[in-house]
């Protein structure tokens, strides 16, 4: 196939993979703690991939059921894939994941999700008892916070451009 059969001024950022401990667990923090939904669900061997995204990038989809949202799903930007590992949920010797952060494993750093109201998200995770890396009050870095997911995953806070 020639190169000048794809143009890259189409390509889009689709998603990025996680692997988590136990679904149970990081699925609902990202529900409800982030407001992504949940929409595949994709088993394989000894694993299951679960996709989640934010309502508002399935445009006249938000509201569709989760079969017609998964057929979209390769069309759209901003698709967190979640891949869980059959048995370290219960697997007393899993130490878990490298969040990429810490050495060993330093490489992959964060996610970053972009909010309305930068404070406002701040004090609603606290009242959701989210743990913080970084407040926006720590540092010099005045218009960003870090929180944890439950695996240890850096996810960058930033307020929305208006």
């Amino acid at each position: 196939m020639s190169s000048s059969a794809t143009n890259t001024a189409t390509y889009k950022f689709n998603h990025t993979m996680l692997r988590i401990k136990d679904p149970k667990v990081s699925i609902p923090w990202y529900e409800n703690v982030l407001g992504m939904q949940k929409f595949k669900e994709s088993p394989g061997g000894d694993f299951t991939n679960y996709f989640l995204a934010f309502p508002a990038g399935f445009g006249d989809k938000a509201n569709a059921s989760d079969d017609e949202k998964a057929s979209v799903q390769l069309n759209r930007e901003g698709v967190l894939e979640l891949c869980h590992n059959w048995g370290t949920e219960s697997d007393p010797n899993f130490k878990g994941y490298a969040s990429g952060n810490e050495e060993p494993g330093r490489g992959f750093g964060h996610i970053a999700v972009t909010v309305d109201n930068l404070e406002a998200a701040v004090k609603r995770f606290d009242e959701l008892g989210v743990k913080f890396k970084k407040r926006p009050e720590d540092g010099k870095m005045r218009h960003i916070a870090f929180i944890y997911d439950p695996d240890g995953y850096w996810i960058e806070i930033l307020a929305q451009q208006k």
